[in-house]
């Protein structure tokens, strides 16, 4: 072994685990990974809609993910896309990679001069993999809790994270996690595809804090996406819908005291007159955490509303208005409300 490959090695060598995975339901492709690493979200993950999901990490080579994503968009499956990008590595023994395409196919690779432990596992439409880890318990894991859990690619990405981290880990510690999933038109108001995007770049427990970050976007970013992509893609309508009644009563059923995350999700959910039970008893959530706030007013009249109780719906946007007399939205909804009740 050469002293710079040797450096590369001890130095450079990046122990990582991740989970690469797509949702052929919903077409997000996801990608969940872990390091003792500072921003191991800045090296691993790799995502093109129409063409897959890659992790590239140990000796990371950054090539790989663009050249095997490009190698399946030209219509080779994921296992032929890596071999043939991998053959073109002069260094791919010390690399390791997790792949998923559009179709579900899944390949991975671990290289002979990997640190050890070093292995994966795959599975349909997802790959485990990582290296430097305590033990080949971290990935079966990881596989496990992956296989045997359900809802939102990326509630599944990060409990299948975090039961890796509960086995051990990378065995040289904690510093970074990430978890990125992309699906078209994903993103805020469909701009672009970062349907998640969280990254913990430097902090001593980082799945955790990844945790504790998701927990919050769920309901602030997650839900709204998936109530916009159900109106706007009737053939996924329905399994759109069940996912964010799912994150509404997954609300309800949480101690979060961000009244914010309640008049959020009870807005979205009263314009679309969708569960209203479960609307208006988040909007009187918020309404509790934040009694004086007149936005949160306005949404408990806009679920009262909902619900078809217009009397309840004047006497909320009268106090809203009190607290704001020039209020210009205000008013509309006011009107709105006092037409709907005279009816």
């Amino acid at each position: 072994m050469t002293m710079l490959l040797y450096f590369l090695l001890t130095f450079n060598l990046s122990g990582t685990f991740s989970i690469v995975a797509i949702d052929t339901i919903t077409g997000e492709y996801g990608i969940a990974v872990a390091s003792k690493v500072f921003d191991v979200g800045y090296i691993v993950p790799w995502i093109k809609i129409g063409a897959g999901a890659v992790a590239t990490q140990a000796l990371a080579n950054p090539f790989l993910g663009p050249m095997i994503l490009e190698e399946i968009e030209k219509g080779t499956p994921a296992e032929k896309a890596l071999e043939v990008c991998l053959d073109r590595d002069s260094l791919k023994e010390e690399r390791q990679v997790g792949v998923v395409d559009w179709k579900g196919n899944s390949a991975a690779f671990t290289g002979n001069n990997t640190l050890s432990w070093a292995g994966h596992r795959t599975g349909p439409c997802f790959s485990v993999q990582g290296n430097i880890l305590v033990g080949k318990e971290v990935i079966d894991t990881m596989f496990s809790t992956y296989i045997n859990s359900s809802g939102p690619l990326g509630e599944r990405l990060l409990l299948a994270l975090e039961a890796g981290e509960a086995a051990g880990g990378d065995k040289r510690g904690k510093q970074s996690a990430a978890l990125l999933v992309m699906r078209k038109k994903g993103g805020y108001q469909g701009v672009d595809d970062r349907l998640i995007d969280l990254k913990v770049v430097d902090n001593p427990e980082p799945v955790r804090e990844l945790r504790r970050q998701y927990e919050t976007w769920q309901y602030y970013f997650l839900a709204p996406a998936y109530l916009r992509l159900a109106e706007e893609e009737k053939d996924k309508t329905d399994v759109f819908f069940e996912r964010c009644f799912n994150l509404l009563k997954k609300a309800l059923a949480s101690s979060i005291n961000d009244p914010y995350v309640f008049n959020n999700l009870a807005w979205e959910f009263a314009l679309r007159k969708k569960y209203p039970e479960e609307t208006l008893l988040a909007a009187k959530r918020a309404h509790e955490l934040a009694p004086d706030d007149e936005n949160i007013m306005d949404t408990l009249a806009e679920a009262y509303y909902a619900i078809g109780d217009y009397k309840q719906a004047v006497y909320w946007e009268e106090r809203a208005l009190k607290k704001d007399p020039k209020n210009t939205f205000f008013k509309k909804q006011l009107e709105k409300f006092k037409k709907a009740l005279k009816k």
